[in-house]
Parts: structure tokens; sequence; C-alpha cells
């Protein structure tokens, strides 16, 4: 079974262009507010947060030109809010970023 390394690789792999990681951004912190606001019984705002971060998402992917990773499996529900974690780490911090890029990269023997 393949481990969360090979899932955020081909989701990276699926997600290059700027305005669909940007969409992705703003996209999946609404739909996961729009669940909290409806678990909450704010309907009104629960449903405008969840549908239109779903809008979000699809429209970064008609300019990708790509489906939606979730189509291949429902693993990637949960891969896509931790991709989306690691780009803004990676934007907010880039030097601790670059770091542990750097210790992840294969040592040659």
């Amino acid at each position: 079974m393949p481990g969360l390394a090979h899932y955020m690789g081909q989701y990276d792999h699926e997600h290059h262009s700027g305005w669909n990681k940007l969409l992705h951004a703003i996209g999946i912190p609404l739909i996961f507010a729009g669940i909290v606001l409806l678990a909450l019984q704010q309907w009104r705002w629960g449903t405008g947060s969840f549908l239109g971060g779903w809008v979000l998402l699809f429209l970064g992917h008609r300019i990708e030109g790509n489906k939606p990773a979730f189509f291949q499996g429902p693993i990637y529900l949960l891969v896509g809010p931790i991709w989306v974690a690691k780009e803004a780490w990676s934007f907010l911090f880039p030097r601790a970023a670059r770091a542990e890029a750097k210790d992840e990269k294969p040592q040659a023997s």
C-alpha cells in the first residue's frame, strides 16, 4: 500500500499551476469552515462556504486542465488539506522548507 509520500507526490504533480494552488489554498479551508459551520447549525454560512470552496477547487482544475485528484480515490480528500498545509508552510517559511527538503534527499554513498 502506498504511503503518504507517494500520495503527496502525485497530488503535487497534478497541482503545479500557480492559480490552481492559490484557488486550493482558499477553497480547501473554505470547505472545512463550511463543515464546521454546518455542524454548528449555521446553515446559510456553512452551505455557502462549503459550496464556494468546491467551486474554487473545480475552477482551479479547469484552469490547470485536469480532473480533481479525489476522482482517483477518496484518500485524496485527506491528502489535499495536508498538501495545502505544506504549501502554506513553504510559502510562509521558505528557509525552513528548503532545510527540510534538503534533509529529505537521500545521501550519496
